[in-house]
C-alpha cells in the first residue's frame, strides 16, 4: 500500500512511529505537510499538489492535524476524500471533535456521562452560570484552548466570578464545568482503534496541579480499565465518527465521565507507558479497512 501521513513535522515521535510501522509492514509511506498542499477543486478531476507535483496513487491517509491548523488541514483531508482515498479519520469527524461545544452536545444527546457543563459568551448573570454547574469549586475553560491552556480552576465563588469576568473582557466563548474532586488531578487516556480500546493509561498531574497533561510535569502508569470505562470510550469515539481516537475520562462518584475526544492522540505517552505497539495496530487497522466500501469499514476491530 501507499500511505500518506499528514503531519507538519516528520521528526515528531507519533509521525516517526507511524512511518516505521508502515515500512515494517511492507508499505511505502510519505510524510506530507498539509499546509504546503494546494488543491484543484473541480467536480470531474479534484487534485492535490505538493512541492510542484501532483499527489496521486495513495491508498490511505493518516491525518495528524494539529488544532491550530484544523480549518486548512481538514480541507486537505476532504480533498483526499473527494479523490476517493481512504482517510482513517474523515474530515467531518475531525472538525466535529475539535469543536468542544459541538462534541459535548453530541455526547450529551447520546447519553454519555460528562461533568455538568455550562456554556456562555457574554452573560452578566455569572452567579446563575456558576450555580448551574453546582457552584464552586469549578473549572472555567476557553473553548479555543488546547493541552490545558486556557483552563482555570476556581476554588471559591469570588474566584469563579473573577475568572468568568476576565474571560468576558476577552470576548471569549467559555465552558464552565463542575470540578470532579474525586478524580484527584488524574484522568484516563483510552486509545481507541476501530471498535476496541487497544491501550489505556492513568495520567496524574503534579501535586497542586489539577490538570493531568504530561507536558505539564505529570506522569502516567499503565491501567486496566473497567468494562464501563471501556464501553464509554468506545461509544464516545463512535459518536464522534472517529476510527482512531484518544478519549479522556475522569473517574467520578457517578461513573466515568468524558472530558474530551481527541482525533490526533499522541503515541509517545501511550506506547512508552503501556508497551503496546499502537503504531503497528494503526497500520494493521488500515490494511483491513482501506480497500473496503465505506459502510463495511466503519468501526471494524
Amino acid at each position: 500500500m501507499k500511505i500518506g501521513i499528514l503531519s507538519r513535522k516528520a521528526e515528531l515521535y507519533s509521525t516517526r512511529r507511524l512511518v516505521e510501522a508502515s515500512k515494517k509492514r511492507g508499505h511505502s509511506v510519505s510524510v506530507i505537510n498539509p499546509l504546503r498542499c494546494y488543491m484543484n477543486i473541480t467536480s470531474h478531476n479534484p487534485t492535490i499538489h505538493y512541492k510542484g507535483e501532483k499527489l496521486e496513487g495513495f491508498d490511505a491517509i493518516i491525518p495528524r492535524i494539529g488544532a491550530s491548523i484544523t480549518f486548512y488541514g481538514t480541507a486537505v483531508v476532504r480533498q483526499f476524500e473527494m479523490m476517493g482515498v481512504y482517510c482513517v479519520n474523515e474530515s467531518m469527524a475531525i472538525s466535529r471533535s475539535r469543536d468542544k461545544l459541538r462534541s459535548l452536545q453530541l455526547l450529551a444527546r447520546k447519553g454519555i456521562g460528562m461533568p455538568v457543563t455550562g456554556f456562555a459568551h457574554s452573560t452578566e448573570f455569572t452567579d446563575d452560570l456558576i450555580s448551574m454547574v453546582g457552584g464552586a469549586p469549578l473549572v472555567v475553560k476557553m473553548i479555543e484552548g488546547t493541552q490545558g491552556v486556557g483552563v482555570v480552576l476556581a476554588e471559591t465563588q469570588k474566584a469563579a466570578q473573577s475568572v468568568i469576568q476576565a474571560f468576558r473582557s476577552l470576548k471569549a466563548n467559555i465552558l464552565v464545568q463542575e470540578f470532579i474532586r474525586e478524580s484527584k488531578g488524574a484522568d484516563i487516556r483510552c486509545w481507541v482503534i476501530g471498535s476496541k480500546v487497544v491501550a489505556a493509561m492513568l495520567r496524574q498531574g503534579p501535586e497542586g496541579e489539577f490538570r493531568s497533561n504530561l507536558h505539564r510535569g505529570g506522569y502516567a502508569v499503565k491501567l486496566k480499565i473497567t468494562p464501563e470505562e471501556r464501553s464509554t470510550a468506545m461509544r464516545a469515539a463512535k459518536i464522534m465518527g472517529l476510527s482512531i481516537a484518544g478519549v479522556d475520562l475522569l473517574r467520578s462518584n457517578h461513573g466515568p465521565v468524558v472530558m474530551e475526544v481527541n482525533s490526533s492522540p499522541g503515541l509517545e505517552g501511550i506506547e512508552k507507558t503501556t508497551g503496546v505497539d499502537v503504531a503497528d495496530l494503526v497500520i494493521e487497522y488500515i490494511e483491513k479497512n482501506a480497500g473496503q466500501p465505506k459502510k463495511t469499514r466503519v468501526n471494524k476491530g
